[in-house]
């Protein structure tokens, strides 16, 4: 992609060394959880968390995971690529995991190489990706880090019998140990090894399982809530889910399968209040672990030249829109996702609640506090994290391809089984139907959605694979069980006659539409300046500028993000248009025009 002069300038202000820097390149920890929940304030329930990063840090409410899934989240984080880009759609082969990282060519090309590469000692604890296991974790070794202790399928997420390779090394399996408090044990001893090279700064990912739940294969496939140190066994004992307004609804929310699922009984309710504590319990260890890495870089004079990053890998629903425990899926209990940041000039106690960021601009803000320079194929932008103000970024897009699979014993394993067989290896057969699994699993949960936050307005808008729309005005419906696209509601007013931002509602999906038909194939800086694309004059930033009436013929007839059939991976022939037409301000703008209505595909960016 050919980049226009205003972005190679962005990218140059970008790449300049941050103003906060002490002399000393900053050390950089990254603690990264696995499916933890921000929509149920599980940080909250983390007073060592609270005590360390949130009082001390900046807390970014508005964070998101532009794909709800471990492995292609984990691949977007650490490569600063959309999933459209990387390819790396899914927990398991052909789309997704470990070996499609590796085929797709990241092995060289992800963030602890580039750090590695400047000068850094990097080290990794915990869980990388899915389908990194006993069989292929030489296939090859993992490249860029100078020491290592991945967790390995098929024992991943079994917290008290499971296997690693440390160093690269032959894997080994422990029985009895408790797979958090393992990886902090290993996060300290690394800690301690960086501290011994005081002529390098250090890069270091924690990444434990917690709260993800515990999946076992033998003598059956379970795929439970996750299981607990003996010592945080008795807390919460009173918690309940918060009953919020999209908790179990009476009304049906949501499109597609969703919009089918029956409304959850007391049974699997009271069961769902029990799975959400053992989460808020794994949490515990995971607490402990923070408090001890805080401890050990004051004790070595590092604290105060060392950024920390809190965050997950995507969130969680459970019981919310009549949903079994799970991600996956558009709402944002499955995409919003905790940040903090600690560190030098981070401001300490700040929440930022009307900045957007996601995951995709982790990488570049990594790269840039320790004074690297950014890569031109980056998708995202460095996240201003010493900047004490409450504006930013407006817009992100999130994307899924394939299943969404329930968790928990009210679940329904068997319409996901090939899904899983993919992943584990295993044959129908060894898939044990539970007499109360009734629910099928849904089929496909394809979509590309938008969230989109400013001073008026704060939006998310879906377009599914069924071509189903969704559309929330999350000022007034902050938990998205009323859809304002819903076809019913729709036809029984004759079209759609409500108004949003004191437009009427088409006016404004078409603004939306436009937008997630850049950002859902966009690369590079387009994705941190989709309005450009449309508007190369740069008179348009923002959706309240786009909804200016003078452009209302121009975005009602520009093409439509549609899909001609549901995919389980990233098939770019069925997700329809590519191109948004271009706004016409001049000869040269005329000539888009008319080429765009001889081809479609044609534009000026690529």
């Amino acid at each position: 992609m050919r980049l226009n002069t205003a972005a190679v300038a962005a990218l140059a202000a970008f790449a300049a060394p941050a103003p906060a820097l002490a002399a000393a390149r900053p050390n950089i920890i990254v603690v990264l959880t696995d499916d933890q929940d921000a929509q149920m304030n599980s940080i909250d329930y983390m007073p060592l968390l609270q005590k360390h990063l949130v009082d001390q840090g900046t807390t970014f409410t508005k964070h998101y995971c532009t794909i709800a899934i471990c492995c292609p989240s984990r691949v977007n984080l650490w490569t600063g690529q959309l999933a459209h880009n990387t390819n790396v759609t899914d927990v398991s082969p052909p789309y997704g995991g470990y070996p499609k990282f590796v085929t797709e060519g990241y092995s060289d090309r992800h963030l602890a190489v580039w750090m590695q590469e400047s000068g850094y000692n990097t080290y990794y604890v915990g869980k990388l990706f899915n389908h990194h296991s006993l069989s292929n974790y030489d296939k090859p070794h993992v490249r860029g880090f100078t020491g290592s202790d991945f967790l390995l399928d098929p024992t991943t997420y079994q917290y008290w019998n499971f296997s690693t390779t440390h160093n690269g090394a032959p894997p080994v399996n422990y029985d009895g140990v408790y797979s958090p408090d393992f990886t902090a044990e290993r996060v300290y001893e690394f800690l301690d090894e960086a501290a011994e090279d005081s002529e390098k700064p250090f890069f270091l990912v924690a990444a434990p399982i917690a709260p993800h739940g515990n999946f076992q294969l033998s003598p059956k496939l379970e795929a439970g809530p996750p299981q607990v140190a003996p010592r945080h066994q008795h807390l919460f004992n009173d918690y309940e889910i918060p009953r919020t307004p999209n908790f179990n609804p009476e009304t049906p929310s949501g499109v597609d399968w969703i919009a089918r699922l029956p409304r959850l009984d007391d049974t699997v309710l009271a069961y769902n209040d029990e799975f959400q504590r053992q989460r808020l319990r794994s949490l515990q260890a995971v607490d402990e672990m923070v408090e001890g890495v805080v401890a050990r870089l004051e004790a070595s004079g590092q604290l105060d030249n060392t950024y920390i990053f809190y965050t997950a890998d995507n969130g969680y629903h459970i019981s919310q829109h009549r949903l079994n425990p799970g991600k996956e899926c558009s709402f944002e209990t499955d995409i919003n996702v905790p940040l903090l940041v600690r560190g030098p000039g981070v401001p300490a106690g700040l929440v930022k609640d009307s900045v957007v960021s996601s995951h995709t601009d982790l990488a570049p803000t990594i790269m840039h506090l320790a004074g690297n320079p950014l890569r031109a194929d980056f998708d995202g932008q460095p996240i201003a994290v010493h900047d004490a103000s409450n504006t930013g970024p407006e817009h992100v897009g999130t994307e899924f391809w394939g299943h969404a699979f329930p968790e928990g014993k009210y679940g329904s394993y068997v319409a996901a089984a090939g899904h899983l067989e993919a992943y584990y290896g295993l044959s129908p057969a060894d898939y044990q139907a539970d007499t109360q699994m009734a629910r099928p699993a849904p089929v496909n949960n394809t979509y590309k959605g938008l969230r989109v936050v400013g001073a008026e307005y704060n939006l998310y808008y879906a377009v599914w694979c069924t071509n189903d729309r969704q559309l929330y005005d999350m000022r007034k419906d902050p938990f998205q069980v009323d859809n304002l696209l819903d076809s019913k509601k729709m036809t029984a007013t004759a079209g759609p006659a409500s108004t949003l931002l004191g437009r009427d509602l088409a006016t404004v999906a078409d603004r939306l539409d436009a937008l997630i038909l850049i950002m859902k194939s966009c690369k590079g800086n387009a994705c941190v300046e989709p309005w450009r694309r449309i508007h190369p004059h740069g008179d348009v930033h923002s959706l309240s500028a786009a909804l200016a009436p003078k452009y209302d013929a121009f975005y009602a007839q520009q093409p439509k993000v549609s899909f001609t059939s549901c995919k389980p991976g990233y098939l770019r022939e069925v997700e329809g248009p590519q191109h948004a037409h271009v706004f016409s301000g001049g000869a040269l703008d005329t000539m888009r025009e008319q080429m765009h209505m001889v081809d479609p595909n044609w534009s000026l960016w690529t």
